[in-house]
């Protein structure tokens, strides 16, 4: 009867110890894995984080957010700019820092299903796209030029305002043609 008793209580404690150990391990993470960023990804990502932070004090705030997207000619509203800062502040004190934003863009790019493991921007159609983009943003008017105005206009939005020498400067280097303004092409051969 004793190793009865002995065996019993054995398998009790066994069950025991296994419900114990269930209780420590941490619970199944059900949400997909977000891939590490290539190094050009961290570097665009970077850049765009200081095209936000426009006081450059390392945070982006919703003003900051908002004024980016208005300037780029999307309407938001102040509710849903401050939904987005909650998703990606992990402090929640309405602020993004940069490490909060390269982990939020990521995690959007990789429900997107874009392979941000790659480096971000070499091949040939993704720089197209990619200038095509910029392009866009200058030329604000859709015309397929780059005037005066837009190239001012454009700088002064990503916090660089410029003087009508360096307009003329720049002018000079990429109207090609000498008509006044920058066609697309013309901004391509610039950039590369």
């Amino acid at each position: 009867m004793s190793n009865l008793n002995n065996s019993t209580n054995c398998i009790a404690l066994q069950q025991e110890d296994e419900k114990k150990n269930k209780k420590k391990q941490s619970p199944v993470d059900d949400r997909p894995q977000v891939p590490a960023p290539s190094e050009a990804m961290l570097k665009n990502l970077r850049t765009a984080f200081g095209l936000l932070d426009r006081d450059s004090d390392g945070h982006v705030t919703p003003s900051e957010l908002q004024f980016m997207l208005r300037n780029l000619g999307i309407e938001v509203s102040d509710e849903l700019i401050a939904d987005l800062i909650k998703d990606a502040s992990k402090t929640g004190n309405g602020l993004i820092d940069e490490n909060d934003f390269m982990q939020w863009v990521t995690k959007i790019q990789a429900l997107q299903g874009l392979d941000v493991t790659t480096s971000g921007g070499d091949s040939e159609e993704e720089i197209t796209r990619d200038l095509l983009a910029a392009f866009k943003v200058f030329d604000r008017d859709d015309n397929g030029y780059i005037t005066r105005d837009e190239l001012r206009s454009a700088l002064e939005m990503i916090g660089e305002p410029v003087t009508d020498a360096q307009l003329n400067q720049v002018l000079a280097l990429g109207d090609i043609d000498h008509d006044g303004r920058i066609d697309y092409e013309e901004f391509v051969k610039m950039l590369l």
